[in-house]
Order: C-alpha cells, then structure tokens, then sequence
C-alpha cells in the first residue's frame, strides 16, 4: 500500500500596503514582492493532510477529472488559498473520483504566530523570525509525512514554504533532487536581494554552496543546508536577477529558460532534467512547481507573473514524465491566489490549473480519465435473442 499526504499550506500575497494587523490565529506579514511593488503576505497556514492510498501497481484513473469536479468553492473570491478551495464541498471527493480506492482525512490546521518586535534583518528582509518559525513547524510536518512513508504535497502560499518542505524532504530523503518550475530563480541571497522577501531567497538558504555567503538570519539557526548545486534543475526561468544569474553560472546549476523549451522542446528538456538527476542513481524527487512557471494568459491570479511562460501542453508533459519515473517524494505547488485575480474566471483558471498539474503529478493523464475494464462486453449470439424475443411476445 503507498500513502501520499498532502499539507496545505497558505502563504498568500494581496496588493494591500497596510501595516501589519492584529489577529488572533493568523499571522499577517507585511511584504515586498520580488520583483514588484509592495504587497501584503499572509503568513497562515491550514494543514489538511490528505491520505490517500492505493495500490500503484494495479492504479487506474476513474472517470471523471479533478479539474471540472472539484473546485466549486471558486464562485468565492474571498477564498485565500487552494487549502480553502480543497476544503470546500466537492473537492476533496474529486481526490476520490480521481483515485479509486483512496482515503481521505482531515488533520486539521497548522496555525502560526507572528512574532512581537520581528525587525527586518539588515535594515532588508522582511519578518526573518516569523517567516523562520513558520518554515520550522512546516520542515517539522513534512519529515514525519515522509518518514511515515507518505508522499507529501505542499500547497500555498509563496515560494517561502520551500524552506520548510525540502529541509523537511531531506532529513529523511538527504540524496533527494529538486526539479525547480518556476518563472524566476529564487536564489537572491540576504545580501543580494533588493526587496528583502523571503519569497525570493529559499535555495541560497538550501544550497551548500552558498553557506559562506548567506548570513545567520534570526529564526533561521535551525536550517542547514541541504542540497548541493547538482541537486537542482530549473525550467521556465524567464526573470533572473543579476545576483541570481551570477550564481547560475558560477555554481554550475542546471536551469532550462523558457529559451531553452522553445530551442530544445519540452521532451528534450525533461530528458535531459532526468539525465542530470539521476543519470548515476535512482533517487527522490522534490517537485516545487510555481503556478507562475505558466504563461499569465493561463495563470492569471498570481502575485509575480511574467509573459512568456510554459503553455499547457507543456507544464503536463513535464508533471507526466516525472509521475513516469516512479521517483516523485514531494510535490510543491506555490504561488496561486484567488485575491490577485481580476475576475472569477481569472481565479477558477489559475486554481483549475493548478489542480490539474497536482492530479498529473499522481497518474491523470491526457489521454481522459480510464475505467478499469478486465473485459469488453459481448452482445448475446442471434438465437438467444429470439428465443427472448418469442417468450417476451
């Protein structure tokens, strides 16, 4: 029997410039957006972990998808995250419809706190101590997700979680290889960022390589580095920071630009992602997918979108061939919010994606969704249905 557990995790972003507001369970943080004006991040996060099991040798597709099923609490653009969404009537049965045989339940929420004084570090980063005990609990949740064998999905919320998922992933899973989606690197240092979010710095905190350049921040003496440079692929890149290019190149880490898909293709891309990670070995994959890896006309209702991204075709191809490999352990899935959308179908597009790349990542495939058949059916021999036909008159 193989279990998958999946937290929801909201770490969401709005367009609002308040200052930082009192509540009772959820901690609010006032943020800067890389790579664009100021924003507000919301620090809260639901853990709803999902277990699903089933037998994956003898694994079908039920009939009916997860995308046109499962999201009907998208009417509501009040709704935070996807951990809402998922939670709404219909959708955690859509995990069901998708997966026959799973179980599904509730473990409730993850709740954090904000941390009195949390001053920026360097006069920069923003909330280092709140961001740092928040990616804490998170590593904490994730290790004993995996270590109880489960495959662990992450949903949020920005790119920040990824502290706590793959530290998490890696204490129990230390020779694991990241595939990285995104739009944007997310590799600036404290010291190179120019916004001071922490949504645009997890792997410089991640990676070995690094050490000697990213300073203790507080609330971090828990994190230790993870991965080393040969641990990582990145696909969709588009908006690289000068720092972030930089430390690209210098430390050989392989990415594939949006450049690279249109001159490759998809499937040389993967190949070659593949090749790079386990060429030698069979090991781990961490997935941490950026909904903003996919073009804007898809993916509308996220907080740093960049033309030019992955189209449809493309972002399955690439969840299908890693679901192929066997190998998935842990799957991210960051950066959707139902607030930034500008509209109602803006905000069921990006969520429907989304729900589309996470039900990839598990066996839903292009092809539609099967019904196990051991056998077609045969109509009856001709003189069977006469014999029926002169006792029916």
């Amino acid at each position: 029997m193989h279990f998958s557990t999946i937290l929801l995790c909201n770490f969401h972003r709005t367009n609002s410039q308040s200052q930082f507001p009192r509540h009772k369970t959820n901690g609010l943080l006032e943020i800067k957006q890389e790579h664009r004006a100021p924003s507000r991040l919301f620090l809260h996060v639901d853990l709803l972990a999902l277990n699903i099991s089933y037998c994956p040798i003898k694994h079908r597709m039920a009939k009916g998808k997860m995308s046109s099923s499962g999201l009907n609490a998208l009417n509501c653009k009040q709704t935070y995250s996807l951990a809402v969404i998922l939670r709404s009537k219909g959708s955690l049965s859509a995990f069901v419809a998708v997966f026959p045989g799973c179980q599904v339940h509730d473990f409730g929420d993850l709740n954090f706190t904000q941390v009195p004084n949390d001053e920026r570090y360097n006069n920069l980063v923003l909330y280092p101590r709140s961001v740092g005990l928040a990616t804490q609990m998170l590593a904490d949740a994730v290790s004993r997700a995996v270590a109880a064998g489960h495959r662990c999905v992450t949903l949020g919320g920005d790119h920040s979680l990824a502290l706590g998922s793959v530290s998490g992933h890696a204490r129990q899973c230390p020779h694991l290889g990241v595939i990285w989606v995104d739009a944007h690197a997310d590799i600036n240092t404290p010291l190179t960022t120019q916004s001071g979010n922490l949504h645009g710095q997890p792997l410089s905190f991640l990676l070995r390589e690094l050490q000697d350049k990213v300073p203790q921040l507080p609330g971090f003496s828990w994190l230790k580095p993870c991965l080393s440079a040969s641990d990582i692929v990145y696909i969709g890149l588009r908006d690289v920071d000068p720092a972030e290019y930089y430390i690209l190149k210098n430390f050989d880490i392989q990415y594939f630009s949006m450049r690279d898909i249109d001159r490759l293709g998809i499937q040389k891309v993967m190949e070659r992602t593949f090749e790079q990670l386990m060429g030698r070995r069979q090991r781990p994959i961490h997935l941490s997918f950026d909904i903003d890896a996919f073009d804007p006309s898809l993916a509308p209702a996220t907080g740093t979108p960049v033309l030019g991204g992955l189209m449809y075709r493309e972002g399955m191809y690439i969840t299908e061939e890693i679901h192929n490999t066997g190998m998935l352990s842990a799957v991210d899935m960051v950066e959707v919010n139902p607030l930034l959308g500008a509209s109602q179908e803006a905000v069921k597009a990006t969520a429907h994606l989304a729900v589309d790349v996470i039900a990839t990542c598990f066996g839903q495939t292009r092809e539609g969704a099967h019904i196990a058949f051991d056998e077609l059916p045969t109509p009856s021999s001709p003189d069977e249905s006469d014999s029926e036909e002169q006792v029916r008159i």
